[in-house]
């Protein structure tokens, strides 16, 4: 018969963890009572975020996104690949469930400095070959941006080209939003906005930008 462990004995993870909810039902769940029992009955976010997974670069904090206000996906790279129901399932279905069931007004791709993803991305060999799992083919999402760099700054130093990729990349994602029927729906219906964002961490700066989009159907002549 197995025998239950108290792994808080012998973890500092766990109690890491165990302070860190400690500090927060005292110094917000419990402090914003009315707060936590609105978002108990359910919860209607104004943004979608794409963030990197990248431990530095948390939304919520660099942000000040409170409880309810954003549906977060984080990935490698703040990716967001092109409609694929078959490849892309998931993040398919987070950006379906944001659109047309939470109805959010906003969808915000934040890249940041010192991406070790866009640094991959911008490393990545030109044969092709791969020497990772899942790494490298999920950043060769964002080749469209790399191409560009490459094309207008490529005599520029490597870091500098990975800044201006890591701006790129995010508006490769942005026009890669465009490929999901429903977000070309919800903003022709003038319900849904399209949004880059750039957190330099190093600088202590963030930048803001829209997307210029027609979804007007094509006229044919």
């Amino acid at each position: 018969m197995e025998r239950r462990v108290d792994v808080s004995l012998f973890d500092p993870a766990v109690e890491r963890m165990k302070d860190g909810f400690i500090r927060f039902k005292i110094e917000k769940y419990d402090k914003y009572p009315d707060l936590y029992a609105e978002l108990a009955k359910g919860q209607s976010p104004k943004f979608l975020v794409f963030a990197c997974s990248d431990s530095r670069v948390c939304p919520s904090h660099v942000l000040d996104f409170q409880p309810g206000e954003a549906f977060m996906v984080r990935n490698i790279a703040n990716m967001v690949p092109p409609y694929n129901q078959l490849r892309y399932s998931g993040t398919g279905a987070a950006i379906e469930y944001a659109v047309l069931v939470l109805k959010v007004e906003n969808i915000v791709v934040i890249g940041h400095s010192r991406c070790g993803g866009i640094e991959g991305l911008m490393n990545l060999p030109a044969d092709g070959s791969t020497s990772t799992y899942f790494v490298e083919d999920w950043i060769k999402i964002g080749l469209p941006a790399k191409d560009k760099v490459e094309a207008e700054n490529g005599h520029l130093p490597f870091p500098e080209k990975c800044a201006h990729c890591e701006r790129e990349a995010v508006n490769v994602s942005l026009v890669n939003l465009l490929s999901y029927p429903f977000v070309r729906d919800a903003i022709a219906n003038k319900t849904l906005a399209l949004k880059g964002g750039y957190y330099d961490f190093v600088n202590g700066t963030f930048e803001i930008w829209g997307l210029e989009i027609d979804v007007s159907p094509p006229i044919v002549v």
